[in-house]
């Protein structure tokens, strides 16, 4: 796919705007579209092209990206009156890289068939971290000549990237993600309170464990920021509790025992019930040591 394909950008919210800069970078034309224009300002001193709404992106681009927040977002942006579904061009390429509901791409992909578009599923991980530095994981689900045709616009924004198989696959992956993240930040929340309980430095006390057996993402770059105090997210809490409700509800379809993920949900929700919603997933040590 050549690097000058117009790519239009739904959702430029902590790593959309990021995700879109890189694109910015490397030459392609970007349209944008967010629901709060102020949140876009800098991509548009950079170089993009607001749109009034995601209609006109979809109209405007060859490769559309939405990011967004949660399901009934996606559904709403790809099935609304004024969706991506209904007004792109025909051959258009429709990556959906929100953590969403695997049932949901599928619904996607069938109606994109029927339009002759192309749709991806393409969720991430990494947080904020990774989508400014262009480290993201990218696990896609879909057709995989689309995937290949696409592959240049994904390797802007990210290093790891897995075709899993057809559509709704790479939600189902990034559930598993999730599912990994749930209980692991438990551990990691744990472990620092016990070093400070203990009467012991926890950044010392990481020194010697994040490159063992315990060594984790989560351990490497959140552990740091609860240490120093900082609550800020790189990935909501109301954000995750989300995507625990997805994998909940897809474990359950399969029959799947899930106990560490449903501990987690319900440790996260009390923490959003203690206002700490718009905080950062590492926030759950707030609610730990409560």
């Amino acid at each position: 796919m050549s690097e000058k394909k117009t790519v239009g950008f739904v959702g430029t919210g902590v790593m959309g705007k990021s995700m879109a800069a890189h694109l910015l970078k490397a030459g392609h034309p970007v349209h944008i579209y967010t629901r709060t224009k102020e949140k876009a300002e800098d991509l548009i001193k950079q170089g993009a092209q607001w749109k009034e709404t995601v209609a006109e992106v979809a109209q405007t681009s060859q490769v559309v990206i939405s990011m967004v927040g949660y399901p009934s977002d996606v559904e709403e942006v790809y099935f609304g009156e004024k969706g991506i579904l209904e007004n792109a061009e025909e051959g258009t390429y429709l990556i959906d890289m929100t953590t969403s509901s695997p049932l949901l791409a599928q619904k996607i992909d069938a109606r994109a068939k029927e339009l002759n578009l192309h749709a991806l599923d393409a969720p991430v991980s990494g947080g904020d971290v990774g989508a400014r530095e262009a480290r993201l994981s990218i696990m896609v689900g879909g057709e995989k000549e689309d995937f290949e045709a696409v592959l240049p616009v994904f390797e802007l924004m990210g290093q790891n990237i897995v075709y899993q198989g057809k559509a709704g696959a790479g939600q189902h992956t990034k559930m598993c993600n999730q599912i990994a993240i749930a209980s692991g930040m438990i551990g990691v929340c744990e472990a620092v309170i016990y070093a400070e309980k203990a009467g012991l430095d926890p950044n010392t006390v990481l020194k010697s464990i994040e490159s063992g057996a315990a060594g984790s993402w989560s351990l490497s770059n959140l552990a740091p920021r609860i240490i120093k105090g900082n609550f800020e997210p790189g990935f909501y809490v109301k954000h995750f509790i989300k995507d625990m409700k997805i994998a909940l509800e897809s474990a359950g379809e399969m029959g799947i025992l899930t106990p560490g993920l449903q501990l987690a949900k319900d440790l996260y929700e009390e923490l959003a019930e203690m206002g700490e919603e718009n905080s950062g997933t590492h926030a759950l040590y707030k609610r730990l040591k409560a």
